[in-house]
């Protein structure tokens, strides 16, 4: 079951990858779910600028835009409508909400639809961070806890573990090379 899910998940990305928006402007292709501080001018933008010069339809979302009152639903409709989800986990992942409401909301529509796909990336973080094997993601967690309560908290762990057991790529010792390899 997990060997085709993973080739399920190769195909999908493959044929994605020379697919093209057809001009409807009717939801992404792909959307990317990444801490700012973290990736925002490193390999988020680098992912994204690869992904629009392949004409695949991607979604990213600007720091400023979260000032405004209706980006919640701008957020969540990009999510509802993306075929593929590119997670970039990097070390502050974890410590903002809005990621972690991303992943949870991404999680589920993927468990209700075998059409959707995650992808996740590792950027110098290990996959054991993101299983909450280690005190990196953990802390947050425990923070988020305390802030937005016990079932939002274990909501987003559940999110994260799941996640955490779909194959990967880990760029904490290779860098950009292995995304295009």
């Amino acid at each position: 079951m997990k060997r085709k899910r993973e080739e399920k998940e190769t195909e999908t990305a493959a044929s994605t990858s020379s697919s093209r928006d057809d001009g409807s402007g009717s939801g992404y292709e792909v959307f990317l779910s990444f801490r700012g501080p973290d990736t925002r001018l490193t390999m988020a933008d680098c992912l994204y600028n690869g992904l629009i010069g392949a004409g695949i339809h991607a979604f990213k979302d600007n720091e400023e835009l979260r000032f405004g009152e209706e980006i919640e639903g701008g957020l969540l409709q990009a999510i509802n409508d993306s075929r593929i989800y590119i997670l970039i986990f990097s070390q502050d992942y974890a410590s903002s909400k809005w990621c972690l409401r991303e992943l949870a909301r991404i999680v589920e529509l993927s468990r209700a639809d075998d059409e959707k796909v995650i992808l996740p990336i590792f950027y110098y973080v290990d996959v054991d961070d993101v299983k909450l094997k280690t005190k990196l993601y953990r802390k947050a967690l425990r923070k988020h806890k305390s802030e937005y309560g016990k079932d939002l908290a274990k909501k987003w762990k559940k999110a994260l573990r799941e996640v955490a057991r779909i194959r990967g790529r880990n760029l904490k010792d290779h860098g950009y090379y292995l995304l295009i390899h």
